[in-house]
């Protein structure tokens, strides 16, 4: 009897293990909205965290090295918290790189952004180089010529081709004007809500004042686990 009971018990343990649901990625999880902002995680997380951010702008980019793998694998990952970018746009740079981010479905938006924000001080690096001639077709003509100019001045179609996307792609995303008017949109309702610098957090939709990094606003996610 006891050799018969160990095969039906090993059975079932496999039974129960094929069976099982597996635990939900939900860094993999993104949501786009209308601002446009996109929504990375759990939408129904105890936490939501908000933040305005303008890809020209390098506390930005420090921010994000400092808090990126601290908020995919200790607070989106559980569930808890979830993370929504929003843009703040301040210049024509700014546009030309956040309509490149929302370029394609909304899969891809969180590796654009990180493509974009980690390589920030080579393409900053590149626009200190270049011409007054250069920069004055960055504010003329109408906005595929505005953007392809920045992005071609400032190499952004090889940071895009590292994402998959060839030039032809790309430029029809650079000439979306609706998509450029919505990101205008976005940045005024941010101003209206009070928004004035970059970065900027709320929780759970209360603005936090005073807190510009990582080593603030943790403690602050924390309290609300």
């Amino acid at each position: 009897m006891k050799h018969l009971l160990r095969p039906l018990l090993a059975v079932s343990v496999a039974a129960l293990t094929i069976g099982a649901v597996p635990p939900v990625n939900w860094n993999a999880v993104v949501n786009r909205t209308a601002l446009p902002s996109h929504v990375i995680g759990n939408p129904a997380a105890k936490v939501k965290l908000t933040k305005w951010i303008s890809y020209t702008c390098p506390s930005c980019a420090r921010f994000e090295l400092e808090s990126d793998a601290a908020l995919k694998l200790q607070y989106i990952r559980s569930g808890q918290l979830s993370l929504e970018v929003r843009h703040f746009v301040r210049d024509p740079i700014d546009l030309t790189v956040a309509m490149l981010t929302n370029c394609g479905p909304k899969e891809k938006f969180s590796l654009n952004h990180s493509a974009f924000i980690r390589s920030q001080t080579v393409w900053l690096g590149n626009m200190a180089r270049t011409t007054p001639a250069q920069q004055q077709r960055w504010s003329t003509g109408d906005l595929l010529a505005r953007s392809r100019a920045i992005a071609s001045d400032l190499k952004f179609y090889e940071i895009m081709a590292t994402r998959g996307y060839d030039r032809t792609t790309v430029d029809r995303c650079l000439a979306d004007a609706g998509m450029a008017k919505r990101l205008a949109d976005g940045t005024e309702a941010g101003q209206k809500l009070g928004i004035d610098h970059t970065p900027s957090f709320a929780i759970n939709g209360q603005l936090l004042l005073g807190t510009s990094g990582w080593s603030l606003l943790e403690p602050q996610l924390q309290a609300r686990m």
